[in-house]
């Protein structure tokens, strides 16, 4: 890993080198996570590959090499590339690099300090692991996607829980950590991320819940899955709707104030599962008689914890998101500002080189060169 240049500009990952073999999901997520952290990557796609879900907002701050794996002269020019790498992305099912001569044995052999990261949905074995899937798949087996949705039926949470929560966060992790233990023992390793391991591991609490006999497998008849009817959203008079977290005793109790429910004895049964369908049908009939922002005004920015569900387009006008430049807008495109952030080394969406050829991308790397754009590109 080069060392950062001590300025602070550039991202806490400045330096660190990164090839990632283009994918889907939750591969080019992770990527992006890394570009906007500083790290210097460059991704490797086959002809006509391009991902149509990361062509520009997740493709962001490094730049394309298009090569075909299976010709020789490109595999050569790849493993050139992983061995001046820090680490590596890919997404393949198991054993497709091991067939293009990729695989950790091959990579590792060339540069013993390099971190291998494999994203999957399945793993790298089981019984399963050479099957495809989607996010979806993934999550049915973990009991996450059970346990969200209305009760008559689950629902898929996007590909937050998945791809993206138990995928890509989780393979940003393991790297990060194995590049640590990288830079303490000389040795690399490989990082197995699979999505159904990290969205079984985002179950942790309801699993303690469950063990605590707390959690019960119907769905909207928990605490946090719609069935508490002061933690779940509620239709207003205009046909949108607000968000109600008031999930702690004195939160509960302000909104009830606010709202003059505090003389409604029902309430009281706060924690009573049997009343809670009554409290959600006069909680439903009491947000119908006013608008979105009518309830805003009256109880956002307050402890009973309620929000507008603001749609994505609408998102990057809320007042608090716009006060921390939550949403930036990059080449005319509106999209999220990297995250988490950092006071001495911030994140920056930086801008990439246009496409490269695998032969200019390994002489920069042989070089102290970067990919980041010169003057008038």
């Amino acid at each position: 890993m080069n060392p950062s240049d001590g300025t602070g500009q550039g991202g806490p990952l400045a330096g660190l080198r990164i090839v990632e073999f283009a994918g889907i999901g939750p591969g080019p997520f992770a990527a992006m996570l890394l570009a906007d952290m500083g790290a210097e990557l460059v991704r490797l796609d086959r002809p006509g590959g391009a991902d149509p879900y990361s062509r520009n907002v997740v493709a962001r701050g490094r730049p394309t090499v298009t090569v075909d794996l299976k010709d020789p002269a490109d595999r050569a020019g790849a493993l050139a590339l992983l061995e001046r790498a820090d680490a590596l992305i890919e997404g393949f099912r198991p054993g497709v690099m091991e067939r293009l001569g990729l695989g950790p044995d091959a990579v590792l052999a060339r540069n013993p300090r390099l971190v291998y990261g494999r994203m999957t949905g399945w793993g790298q074995d089981g019984p399963l692991a050479r099957a495809a899937g989607h996010d979806i798949t993934y999550m049915a087996v973990t009991g996450a996607l059970a346990a969200i949705g209305p009760a008559e039926r689950p629902v898929p949470p996007l590909n937050l829980v998945g791809d993206y929560g138990g995928g890509a966060l989780y393979l940003v992790t393991g790297l990060l950590a194995a590049l640590l233990s990288a830079g303490r023992t000389g040795r690399g390793q490989v990082v197995d991320a699979a999505i159904c391991d990290g969205a079984a591991s985002l179950m942790a609490m309801f699993s303690e819940l469950a063990s605590q006999g707390r959690w019960s497998d119907r769905r909207e008849a928990n605490l946090l899955d719609g069935g508490a009817p002061w933690y779940r959203t509620y239709a207003c008079a205009d046909g949108n709707h607000v968000a109600l977290g008031a999930l702690e005793p004195h939160f509960y109790a302000l909104f009830r104030r606010l709202t003059g429910l505090d003389a409604d004895p029902d309430f009281d049964r706060r924690d009573d599962p049997e009343i809670w369908p009554v409290l959600r049908r006069k909680l439903e009939a009491l947000f119908l008689t006013k608008t979105r922002d009518d309830w805003c005004r009256l109880l956002e920015g307050t402890d009973a914890c309620l929000a507008p569900v603001l749609a994505l387009g609408e998102a990057a006008d809320h007042p608090h998101l716009a006060a921390r430049q939550t949403f930036v807008t990059v080449d005319g495109t509106v999209q999220p500002a990297p995250a988490p952030r950092f006071s001495g080394t911030p994140s920056a969406i930086r801008p990439a080189a246009g496409p490269l050829t695998l032969a200019e991308a390994v002489r920069r790397w042989s070089g102290e060169g970067t990919f980041e754009a010169e003057p008038g590109q």
